[in-house]
């Protein structure tokens, strides 16, 4: 129907007998569980290592080299796909228990693990953990529910895992999903979602008209609020199944340019919200498109294992034990990238694999 109606907005009259959607959909059904994310994840697992290896161990870096960096911005990638690919799971199983279970499981056992880790090595290196606020701060941790604690205030560059503060917005994301499709009738969801978009997408500017108030941006950045409109925006463009347009399967060596282009254009506002939120929007649909160009490509590099999850978590404890101990000066990027991949995957390999094999008929 909205096919049909767009044909008569448009008086689009493409072939006798050939529809709108025929034009914009492959001829044979695309396969939503063949891609590339896993590969996508890694490559902005890693980006994302770059940028706090420079922002953390206040390393120079040119103006040029930062923004370049930032066409495949770690954090928003992320968002994106795990909107994309959890609504998508939802979708082919609504159960609630099993929902919740299976997110439980991919994200939970990681972490808890990484927090071990944590304690025990900062243990070693001189943190006292016999103290009240430890009995507060430990099942925080375990819940999902990240801070750094006073005692550890000081211990590196002032944060005890800085890439932990995604979790508990990740994990907002999860409670949330099932709300909209609960509120919002399954066959109305998607025209809710452009609106929806659109109101995330204002409190984003909203969150930075007033980033400088003493302590706001703080609380706000940490809730789901000022990044929930990119998890929308892989809601809604899984909702839409763009995966099987022709525009998109196969097409990532087009999109790629128009990245670029985009980028070049606009290269003295790329510091700006108003380029944030346009570019994000080419981005998610790159992001898809690269994910099925070559669709088995990921399954081929990393035979199924999906280490950025590990690679994430644990690549913050690597840079400030570096900075407490003093070693900034003998350790170079492609160190700090080594040894996050190596523990990113002897966390997939004995922690986190295991643990979601026992998911239940889920897609991701």
């Amino acid at each position: 129907m909205i096919w049909s109606g767009l044909e008569d907005i448009l008086h689009i009259n493409l072939d006798p007998g050939k529809t709108i959607s025929q034009f914009f959909f492959m001829k044979e059904q695309v396969k939503f569980n063949v891609n590339n994310f896993d590969l996508l994840r890694l490559f902005a697992a890693t980006e994302v290592i770059a940028d706090h290896y420079y922002q953390h161990l206040n390393l120079p870096i040119s103006e040029l080299s930062l923004k370049l960096l930032y066409l495949f911005p770690g954090v928003p990638v992320f968002f994106i796909i795990s909107g994309y690919l959890i609504s998508g799971s939802f979708e082919r199983n609504n159960n609630y228990r099993d929902y919740f279970t299976n997110r439980a499981l991919r994200i939970f056992p990681g972490l808890w693990c990484c927090i071990i880790v944590t304690i025990v090595v900062f243990a070693i290196t001189g943190v006292d953990f016999f103290n009240k606020e430890m009995i507060a701060w430990l099942p925080s941790q375990l819940v999902g529910f990240i801070y750094t604690p006073s005692f550890l205030i000081n211990y590196g560059f002032g944060s005890y895992n800085g890439s932990l503060w995604t979790i508990p917005v990740e994990l907002q994301f999860y409670i949330l999903l099932p709300i909209l499709y609960f509120v919002f009738n399954r066959g109305k969801l998607t025209r809710w979602l452009f609106v929806l978009i659109a109101v995330f997408t204002a409190i984003f500017l909203f969150n930075h008209a007033l980033e400088n108030i003493h302590g706001f941006k703080k609380i706000f950045w940490h809730s789901f609020l000022p990044n929930f409109y990119l998890f929308l925006l892989g809601v809604l463009l899984q909702r839409l199944q763009v995966y099987n347009w022709r525009i998109i399967y196969n097409r990532g060596l087009y999109w790629l340019p128009a990245c670029l282009s985009f980028f070049i254009i606009f290269y003295h506002y790329t510091e700006t919200p108003i380029y944030a939120i346009f570019y994000n929007i080419i981005l998610a649909f790159s992001l898809v498109s690269f994910a099925y160009t070559l669709p088995d490509t990921a399954k081929k590099l990393l035979c199924k294992n999906d280490i950025s999850y590990g690679i994430y978590i644990y690549h913050g404890l690597i840079l400030t034990v570096i900075v407490q101990l003093k070693l900034v000066s003998h350790i170079n990027l492609f160190i700090v990238i080594a040894s996050s991949y190596i523990l990113g995957y002897i966390s997939w390999k004995l922690i986190e694999r295991p643990f979601i094999k026992l998911k239940r008929r889920s897609t991701v």
